[in-house]
């Protein structure tokens, strides 16, 4: 029986831009990392030999852009978020993604209740009693979306896939605990159960809940080795074998 891959969109376009800055909206780029890094928990080293398993199908998780048009608070300059670079590269990425071979993408919504915030730094300045509210310039607030759906999905399709006797194994590229209950469920049905976290930590004693915790992508520049519950494998230039295409056949 093959392999699940799910990944959860918002999470991976975050890791993603920590990875590759220069390239934060380059949406062919992005999508083909997704699927060379998912592909990647195919060929599985073990005990000196490599693992190779099939493809079921990578599922990846997002919400639609923002399409709005709002007034930014400070300037009171009216923003068409449909047509921003982030709205621009969502859209991109998603029809990218379609296109690749057999990967599903699976769209939330965002909640009609959107607001702005003020960046985390000028906060602490407010707060520091630093800078003033008239200090405040354009840049230093920023629209906050919730995402709609998206769990929910993610929890039902693990769900499935376990129930069903679909899959062997679920790589789910995520890094919240939100996941904990679904990864559970597979557990007791006998799914092998995988969280790749791109190198950010695991909070404190999930590994038990998981059968194995691994990134296939980049170690973030930023990061330092050896982050607490993610251990270390190989990354994508240094692969000494390819991808099998007969992975990818069901």
């Amino acid at each position: 029986m093959p392999t699940g891959i799910l990944i959860d969109g918002a999470f991976f376009i975050k890791r993603y831009r920590d990875i590759y800055p220069s390239q934060a909206y380059d949406a062919a780029h992005a999508a083909n990392c997704a699927y060379r890094w998912a592909l990647a928990h195919l060929e599985e080293p073990w005990e000196g030999a490599i693992v190779s398993r099939d493809l079921y199908r990578i599922f990846f998780y997002d919400c639609p852009p923002l399409e709005k048009k709002l007034h930014n608070p400070i300037s009171k300059r009216a923003i068409a978020f449909g047509v921003s670079e982030e709205a621009v590269f969502r859209r991109a990425l998603h029809a990218e993604l379609r296109c690749k071979r057999k990967v599903a993408v699976r769209l939330g919504h965002l909640s009609s209740d959107t607001s702005w915030t003020i960046q985390p730094a000028r906060i602490q300045e407010l707060l520091k009693r630093r800078i003033g509210v008239d200090d405040l310039r354009e840049s230093d607030v920023r629209v906050v979306t919730r995402q709609k759906g998206v769990d929910m999905r993610i929890g039902l399709d693990v769900s499935s896939l376990a129930f069903k006797r679909q899959v062997r194994q679920i790589v789910l590229i995520a890094g919240d605990a939100d996941f904990i209950p679904a990864a559970k469920l597979a557990r007791r049905e006998g799914v092998d159960f995988i969280v790749d976290t791109m190198w950010q930590g695991l909070p404190k004693g999930l590994e038990e809940h998981v059968d194995g915790v691994r990134s296939t992508c980049p170690e973030p520049p930023r990061k330092k080795c050896g982050s607490a519950g993610v251990h270390s494998w190989l990354s994508p230039a240094a692969w000494p074998w390819p991808i099998s295409p007969t992975s990818l056949t069901r």
